[in-house]
């Protein structure tokens, strides 16, 4: 008898570190939030801050998050297990959208206004209604982005 995997979507697997009281590798159903990754590492150390993290995004399996990292205001910047990076479409600036494959400064804005003109994204296949991102282009990006 072989020993029972986990199905691919029952549980995300994240690394957590920073200024957090237990870092380390975390695996939590899927679904989590950031939040639900800060508090099953024991929460962030007294006196520190989750810094400018979205405690309330979905996580993503494999990626790093880093609890008090000092970063622009409104950036989102997850790195993952790999060197790719994971950017929240609904709180970067343009120039973090700059650094997407194949994004400029005039897609960049664009991006930005599809966010303020429609409250924000609510899932990455609406980046497909952006002017100037046709298949290929959201098929480089939407594994670097999440809403």
């Amino acid at each position: 008898m072989s020993p029972a995997t986990p199905s691919p979507t029952s549980s995300v697997t994240i690394y957590i570190t920073g200024k957090i009281r237990e870092p380390g590798v975390l695996a939590l159903p899927a679904g989590s939030r950031v939040v639900d990754a800060i508090t099953a590492a024991g929460g962030v150390k007294k006196g520190a801050k989750p810094g400018s993290l979205n405690l309330a995004r979905r996580l993503v399996d494999g990626e790093q998050i880093i609890v008090g990292q000092s970063a622009p205001p409104g950036s989102n910047f997850v790195p993952d297990a790999g060197s790719a990076t994971i950017l929240s479409l609904n709180s970067a600036t343009a120039d973090q959208l700059e650094q997407l494959p194949g994004v400029g400064e005039v897609l960049a804005q664009r991006i930005i206004e599809y966010r303020d003109t429609h409250g924000g994204f609510q899932n990455i296949e609406q980046l497909r209604e952006v002017s100037g991102i046709g298949e290929r282009k959201y098929a480089e990006i939407k594994d670097k982005v999440s809403p």
